[in-house]
């Protein structure tokens, strides 16, 4: 069998490849120069004297230049047992058939290609420019680490886990558990500037505070229940501030606030929901009137329960940054306590000599939570109930700037009206009474993954 054919070729590209790792000029003295034309000249001239047609003479020609690139070995080839003379001759009968030759041509490149390199990676191991042992070692990656005993900042190394894995090692499952429940909570330490209408249901007086502020939200993750609606949210505001004009305490409270607020609720349609709400709202610790015996309110005096059924309407933003509720309850019950035996009780609705007094009739309620941009957020909440016979309200807002992870400044302001409530005599506050609170100080918060409707 003529071999000529399939050598020639090889022994060209095999002699091309090292050719192509010297730069610059060439000198023919040198040695391998010069067993580089001397071998050319053969595979040329076993070239010219094919006369086979056995094996087409257009092999010579299928290696493209990408085949001449300098080589790269970027995996390990196991040695086989393929000859120079693979691919084998096609017999006479299928020679002049041109119908298969791409087929001829990509295998009879493949086979002599992965021979060339392997060749010149054994004849020339100094043009190979990476082997495993010549490789850089890998960047290495270090973290900081904080002794809170010495106030001292080390940099200490990653590990680098290299070892296989065992084969005999019980098969790993991945178990992701359901979050049914999303939470936040939301903590500030602040001191404020304050300013109370005269006539203050809670009373008070104008100063500087110090403002405490605790709220805790909880709500059904509906990802995983979209017919069932249920959230809580409890509140505990406390302000404190020294009263250099009273002469019989030393300091008294503009703010003693505890809420809680809740609704379950099942989805009617699209956005609207059948739900029951239900409010809390009372104070810890006694307050009296400056300079004053008389006490304007105690744990449980004054209170008010509220619980309604109806209808609410939800809708949040694609982005998660607005969200708004409102509820709408026809049947309303409202209950109004003053358990402390020094307070008046009318000054709360109810009549002489009962510590309870209970109201029917219809409220609404409506929740605003919108994030203006990164650090600036603003929280307003409206609740509204009457008797029909009398109508009270309570109008929130707060805004907060977030100065940074701890630090934070915010604008509280609450507007009430009470037709129940008398006139305050030597004022032109009646009906209307008004909170605003201007602090800043310290804050922290926490959350679960924000749902996004």
């Amino acid at each position: 069998m003529n071999l000529r054919p399939i050598i020639a070729p090889i022994l060209t590209l095999t002699l091309l490849i090292p050719a192509l790792f010297h730069c610059g000029a060439q000198d023919l003295t040198d040695p391998f120069m010069a067993d580089l034309l001397d071998l050319r000249e053969q595979a040329d001239s076993m070239r010219a004297g094919t006369d086979s047609c056995l094996i087409p003479v257009r092999h010579h020609d299928v290696f493209t230049a990408a085949d001449l690139r300098p080589a790269v070995f970027d995996r390990y080839d196991l040695t086989d047992t393929i000859t120079v003379a693979w691919p084998a001759p096609f017999d006479g009968g299928k020679c002049s058939d041109g119908a298969f030759d791409w087929l001829t041509d990509a295998e009879y490149n493949i086979v002599a290609t992965r021979q060339m390199r392997r060749r010149f990676m054994i004849a020339n191991p100094q043009l190979v420019r990476y082997n495993e042992s010549l490789l850089p070692e890998p960047p290495k990656k270090y973290h900081a680490v904080v002794d809170p005993a010495t106030a001292k900042l080390t940099f200490e190394e990653d590990p680098i886990f290299t070892t296989l894995p065992d084969a005999n090692a019980p098969e790993f499952s991945l178990y992701v558990q359901k979050r049914h429940w999303l939470h936040d909570f939301d903590g500030r330490l602040q001191f404020s500037q304050a300013y109370l209408s005269p006539n203050w249901y809670q009373g008070g007086s104008n100063n500087l505070t110090m403002l405490l502020n605790l709220i805790y939200n909880v709500k059904l993750n509906q990802k995983f229940h979209p017919k069932m609606l249920a959230e809580a949210s409890v509140s505990y505001k406390l302000a404190i501030h020294g009263t250099p004009e009273d002469s019989l305490r030393n300091y008294n409270i503009s703010e003693d606030l505890f809420q809680f607020t809740g609704k379950v609720g099942y989805k009617a349609y699209n956005k609207w929901w059948y739900t029951v709400n239900a409010m809390f709202k009372t104070q810890f610790f006694k307050n009296y009137e400056v300079n004053s015996p008389t006490l304007r309110a105690a744990f449980l005096s004054p209170a008010e329960l509220n619980m309604g059924i109806g209808m609410t309407y939800t809708h949040t933003n694609k982005k998660g940054t607005f969200n708004f509720d409102a509820s709408v309850s026809p049947f309303s019950w409202n209950m109004k306590t003053c358990i402390n035996p020094d307070m008046n009780v009318e000054d709360y609705g109810i009549r002489p000599g009962h510590e309870v007094a209970h109201e029917f009739g219809s409220s609404g309620e409506a929740k605003l939570t919108w994030k203006l941009t990164g650090n600036i957020s603003l929280v307003s909440r409206l609740f509204v109930f009457t008797d029909y016979t009398y109508l009270q309200s309570d109008w929130e807002n707060t805004i907060s700037f977030d100065i940074n992870r701890f630090l934070s400044t915010q604008l509280y302001v609450h507007v009430r009206y009470d037709s129940s409530t008398p006139r305050l005599e030597d004022s032109k506050w009646h009906t209307w009474q008004i909170k605003e609170i201007l602090s800043l100080g310290f804050s922290y918060k926490f959350a679960t993954f924000t749902e996004k409707k």
